[in-house]
């Protein structure tokens, strides 16, 4: 089951702050890479051991001086809905707003753990202040400074323990997501991959209402499938369809191995699709790029390449993933895209002995050693794959506070010709010796 954690309430009370601060992004965590307008969406943050993904619904509201009471109410609607933890915001210095009283309206009917941060609670004064919010009657309150940090730390030990702990899967069949935004073809893939032999594939409830596990055990291939593109309409929420299917989307993710990212030919990669990405970096999961409807571009020699270079500059620096040009509607290449995946997964649970490692990485590494710093030399002894859910190596040597990142990536990228790590992220670590 995948832990998130959703922060609602109504604008400019804060909850981008206390997202950055959860996150332990100063700036949002999508500002680092060109092309992305629409940021502080969701990213991952961690305490006491426990993963999770912060989703900010505040980047949802359309409309700046005029926001919707309806809008925000469905966003709330939906967070209920696929959050594991809900956290209210709201703000001291302003006391309790018609709004505030109907998002609490929504959130007493959940079934959900919902939790009341007060935030702007920068001095002790205000700490009396806070307490008119125990009105809502939703339990405890958390007076917190998002600006400071002040009470994040107790209201997180509160918040974890209402989430599940990172436990591998028992199944050892590999479970690949379909992801991307609405209308690029996910159904159509999903259909055209089970469409021919409906009886060997058995559609299994997932953890969520509506999120589908699929059984595939055909052509020598045997894994799961989750179809994220099944959002059957809820009678209450009058779909914010880009929001829900961020949701979903984080869901898929986080219960599977392999994520295939489907792109649209005719829009190119988005601001969406690169969040979606880096997500699955982050969560340190296997990626293929799906790039679909390709039988509707006009085309030249050159014009895969082109469109290969354009995503694979929005993506750096984590470039080495495989990029399959579809058309689902003409049943082109869709089973090399299973292929791909299938490969993918295969290099994310890849081990490599530690003697056949040190063969291959020393000698690089002695005719590229690191840049000496104040005359100090680094040398690197030994290195070896620690076990992991992808792969990591540590690098032993005498001095790894000195290992700047250029020199990481250089090894990383030395890794990944000698090893072939296509579609999974590595990990570099240097160690004391």
């Amino acid at each position: 089951m995948a832990n998130i954690i959703a922060i609602v309430g109504r604008p400019n009370v804060g909850k981008s702050t206390l997202y950055n601060r959860l996150t332990e992004s100063r700036k949002a965590i999508v500002d680092d890479y060109s092309g992305v307008t629409r940021d502080r969406h969701y990213g991952q943050g961690e305490w006491t051991g426990k993963r999770f993904t912060v989703v900010d619904t505040g980047g949802y509201v359309h409309g700046s001086d005029d926001v919707f009471e309806s809008a925000i109410r469905e966003q709330v609607l939906i967070a209920i809905e696929e959050a594991s933890v809900i956290l209210f915001m709201v703000d001291v210095t302003t006391g309790i707003t018609d709004l505030d009283d109907a998002i609490v309206d929504v959130l007493r009917r959940s079934k959900k753990p919902v939790f009341v941060v007060v935030n702007k609670v920068d001095h002790s004064l205000l700490q009396q202040e806070a307490s008119i919010f125990y009105s809502f009657g939703l339990g405890e309150i958390y007076p917190i400074s998002s600006m400071t940090g002040s009470g994040t730390g107790e209201l997180l030990d509160d918040v974890v323990q209402h989430l599940e702990k990172d436990e591998e899967e028992a199944d050892v069949r590999p479970t690949y997501a379909i992801v991307g935004r609405p209308n690029v073809g996910k159904s159509s893939l999903i259909n055209a991959l089970i469409g021919i032999e409906r009886n060997i594939v058995t559609p299994i409830a997932g953890t969520t209402r509506d999120s589908i596990r699929i059984h595939y055990n055909q052509y020598g291939h045997d894994f799961f499938l989750i179809d994220t593109a099944g959002l059957r309409r809820k009678t209450k929420v009058k779909e914010n369809i880009e929001f829900y299917s961020v949701m979903r989307t984080i869901k898929a993710l986080e219960e599977s191995d392999v994520v295939i990212l489907m792109l649209d030919a005719t829009e190119g990669i988005e601001s969406q699709d690169i969040n979606i990405f880096h997500l699955a970096e982050k969560n340190r999961k296997g990626v293929v790029i799906l790039v679909n409807k390709w039988d509707m571009i006009e085309k030249n020699n050159k014009t895969t390449k082109v469109f290969e270079d354009l995503v694979k500059e929005k993506i750096a620096p984590f470039t080495d993933v495989p990029i399959i040009f579809t058309s689902v509607t003409e049943k082109q290449r869709i089973f090399k895209a299973i292929e791909a995946a299938a490969k993918v997964y295969e290099n994310k649970v890849k081990k490599i002995p530690t003697s056949k490692l040190n063969d291959v990485m020393l000698p690089i590494i002695e005719n590229y050693p690191p840049p000496a710093i104040k005359g100090k030399y680094i040398k690197i002894k030994y290195v070896t794959q620690i076990t992991g859910r992808s792969p990591m190596f540590a690098f032993f040597c005498n001095l790894p506070q000195y290992i700047k990142e250029p020199y990481k990536r250089f090894v990383e990228n030395k890794l990944r010709e000698h090893f072939d790590f296509e579609g999974v992220p590595v990990q570099v670590y240097f160690r004391q010796k």
